[in-house]
């Protein structure tokens, strides 16, 4: 049985906690945001690109485009666009896409073409080896293509670890350094020993930058583009590198624009219809459980906090797809508060002490509400798995919220509901902890 110690202490560290959570919600406010939460673009408006990745000439699908993720990311980042959402779509039947997909989704930017530019043409790095040929080929046509004179080789600047500004100390003009990582080092020493003799031409997007001559073995994984570059481009050049050397090329495939109004009515339906649902749930509640389901609003009130709190604290994109799962998730909170007190009745029932009905109907219940709790898990981690970006927000918050529901189901309604339970019962007591319209 608990005891009263305990139940106090329980209290005392769930409204702590309550208003802890409470004050974090409301200083996010305070701070001149205007929106303390994350929200999607279907409620704030803004703009989506979607990019088809060609991963034709990869091996690695899956880090490839990891890495494409990551570079964009970057990217983005530069221009100081508020919470950016990138994401890639993997091709196959579970997904439905016939290509790897790059989607971008830029919140509070509702002009396409400056978000084409905020990604930018981000350059794609590629060291080829020259062909047996190529000076004949050159001679004959000036203005032959990259692919007729030079060999693709596996380095590209998906391997490179950073990119620097020097100056080569003869000359005193600017030089780009590289530096690869591991896998990138080894790649190279592989390619300098191989090829001794032969023209390693940098291309940038296309463009042949530098072609010399491989002299010697380079293990040190370190190369340089030079070229008659001014310092300024030079630092645009290493900016790019750095935050945006591509690993695979990517060429729009759509594009949407959602408008800021269309956005904030969306977002205040969804709030408009969160609040009244809440208010018919937690009359019903009050009304047919009586002073359980007083208990049961005030767990409900916990559970809705800590969620937000959890939602601000990860923190998690809500869209009206995930405000629809987080809406959903809070009618799942009441189903194990009416199961605990649908079986608290039954003991009642039974001519059992309000106190011994209570203690029984959460041991009855419990195993009812782990089993479903689980298979709702379950079905959210499947939907966040295989699902697309709505889908994940749904996913997400349903089972953030299902996780938190049973924490309130049986921490808070348990510890409140013994805290008043009496130990001597009567009429008027009975009738209290009852519900329905019978007055026993």
């Amino acid at each position: 049985m608990i005891t009263r110690k305990a139940i106090s202490i329980s209290l005392v560290l769930l409204i702590t906690f309550g208003l802890m959570s409470w004050y974090f919600l409301i200083s996010q406010e305070r701070e001149g945001a205007k929106f303390p939460f994350r929200f999607g673009l279907d409620l704030i408006g803004g703009t989506e690109l979607i990019y088809r990745a060609d991963t034709t000439k990869v091996d690695d699908v899956r880090g490839a485009m990891q890495s494409l993720k990551d570079v964009i990311e970057r990217r983005i980042n530069i221009f100081g666009v508020s919470e950016p959402l990138v994401q890639t779509e993997s091709a196959g039947l579970v997904s439905g896409n016939k290509e790897e997909r790059l989607i971008v989704e830029l919140p509070g930017v509702t002009q396409i073409d400056e978000a084409i530019r905020l990604i930018g043409e981000t350059p794609i790095l590629e060291f080829r080896l020259a062909k047996p040929d190529f000076k004949d080929i050159l001679a004959e046509n000036p203005q032959a293509y990259i692919d007729e004179l030079f060999s693709p080789t596996k380095l590209t600047g998906r391997y490179l670890q950073n990119a620097r500004v020097e100056f080569n100390p003869n000359t005193q003009a600017p030089v780009v350094s590289l530096a690869f990582n591991t896998e990138g080092k080894e790649l190279f020493a592989i390619l300098t020993s191989e090829h001794k003799g032969e023209v390693l031409a940098i291309i940038l997007d296309g463009n042949l930058i530098s072609a010399p001559v491989i002299q010697e073995e380079i293990r040190d994984g370190k190369a340089q583009i030079s070229g008659t570059f001014t310092p300024d481009e030079v630092k645009s050049l290493v900016r790019n590198l750095n935050y945006g050397a591509l690993p695979v090329p990517i060429e729009l495939a759509t594009s949407q624009t959602i408008g800021a109004s269309l956005g904030e009515k969306a977002l205040a339906a969804g709030l408009h219809a969160g609040f009244m649902g809440i208010v018919a749930l937690s009359t019903f509640l009050i009304l047919w459980y009586r002073l359980p389901g007083v208990i049961s609003v005030i767990a409900l009130c916990f559970y809705i906090v800590l969620s937000l709190s959890v939602f601000k604290l990860v923190p998690v994109t809500l869209t009206a797809a995930g405000m629809a799962g987080f809406i959903l998730s809070i009618g799942m909170a009441v189903d194990a508060n009416v199961l605990i007190f649908e079986r608290t009745k039954e003991e009642l029932k039974k001519g059992k002490s309000i106190h011994e009905a209570l203690h029984e109907g959460f041991r009855r219940a419990w195993l009812s509400i782990r089993d479903s709790n689980i298979s709702s898990i379950i079905t959210a981690v499947v939907l966040f798995w295989l699902g697309t970006s709505a889908v994940k927000g749904f996913a997400l918050t349903l089972g953030i919220g299902v996780l938190i529901s049973m924490f309130t189901a049986i921490t808070v309604s348990r510890t409140f509901l013994s805290a008043i339970a009496p130990k001597k019962d009567n009429g008027f007591k009975r009738f209290l902890f009852s519900n329905g319209f019978h007055l026993k």
